[in-house]
């Protein structure tokens, strides 16, 4: 008989697919924090999910309880526009073999763990999770999405064939420690740090921004995050996959102040109008969350204080 949502077991063992990336170290992180005590994780070097063989003999050798799908490939605007090849097939074989090695070992709960860019570029605001295919893709990263409706499409079809409680889960824009701070593949928030930071480091008295500044987004700390995915596991049991979020957006050229006032940056800032703007506006409808009785609890200022002292801490080089 198939275990539905309810306490997670402490001493099951749980996979964190991804546990050394942004999401899946807060998940597991979080898991601990919460008593789990068989936590399990393989970085890519000793694990490549797009290797199935590996994979299904990791799945052999662990028989994990539970399991939360946060490995990806993943990057901003300049790196999907510029590798749409391997952020789809890189992205459909791990979540594919992840998912099938699951099914074989009959994995009691899974969260396929997805992002809000898998909405039409022009959806309705704020996006609904009906929303889906409703429209054409952001041309920057339809790959990316195209490879995260797929995974979603996977875990409903074991929804309705083998009677799992599989659930996915699509969050916002997520930060936070552990983030990707390169300056060619990292999303806007980390970028902004980075730029901001180096500006200061190296006394320059102005920052180059991409795009126009007015589209609107909405970030969530990925401590809210694995709060949530715990709460999903143990609560939630739908074919519908559910948006994660704040419900609150804020546009590009207010982060890009807020970023600035966090990291002490007083010169100028000038916006490149070449470069894309990407989607509008992107903030999340959270009602079906939030009937759940799920809120996020750290603001975003707070957020962005926490995550540079942690850039300055781990990634940024000492000022001179």
């Amino acid at each position: 008989m198939t275990s539905r949502p309810g306490p997670l077991d402490p001493t099951a063992t749980f996979y964190v697919a991804g546990h050394t990336g942004l999401v899946g170290s807060a998940v597991a992180r979080h898991l601990r924090d919460r008593g789990h005590t068989h936590v399990v994780g393989r970085s890519s070097a000793e694990l490549d999910l797009r290797d199935r063989e590996a994979t299904f003999d990791f799945f052999a050798e662990t028989r994990p309880r539970y399991v939360v799908v946060a490995a990806a490939r993943v990057g901003g605007i300049l790196a999907n526009a510029r590798h749409p090849v391997g952020f789809l097939s890189d992205n459909l074989r791990i979540q594919t073999n992840v998912l099938d090695a699951a099914l074989e070992h009959r994995v009691e709960r899974l969260l396929f763990l997805g992002s809000s860019c898998i909405y039409p570029k022009h959806a309705a605001q704020p996006i609904v999770e009906e929303a889906l295919l409703t429209g054409p893709l952001e041309p920057t990263n339809d790959a990316y999405a195209i490879a995260k409706i797929a995974g979603i499409h996977q875990v409903q079809a074991v929804r309705r064939e083998f009677g799992l409680p599989w659930i996915a889960a699509m969050p916002t824009n997520l930060y936070g420690p552990g983030d990707n701070f390169s300056p060619t593949t990292s999303h806007v928030l980390p970028a902004m740090i980075r730029r901001f930071d180096d500006a200061v480091t190296h006394a320059s008295d102005h920052v180059v921004n991409w795009g126009t500044g007015t589209p609107r987004r909405e970030f969530l700390h990925v401590d809210d995050l694995a709060d949530a995915c715990v709460l999903l596991l143990e609560s939630y049991d739908a074919d519908q996959h559910i948006n994660v979020g704040w419900g609150q957006d804020v546009s590009i050229r207010q982060l890009s102040q807020m970023v600035a006032d966090v990291v002490g940056y007083e010169g100028g800032v000038e916006w490149d109008t070449s470069r894309p703007d990407g989607t509008p506006r992107k903030v999340l409808d959270v009602t079906r969350l939030s009937t759940l009785g799920w809120r996020p609890r750290i603001p975003l200022e707070a957020g962005l204080r926490s995550t540079y002292a942690w850039y300055r801490d781990h990634a940024g080089a000492p000022r001179r």
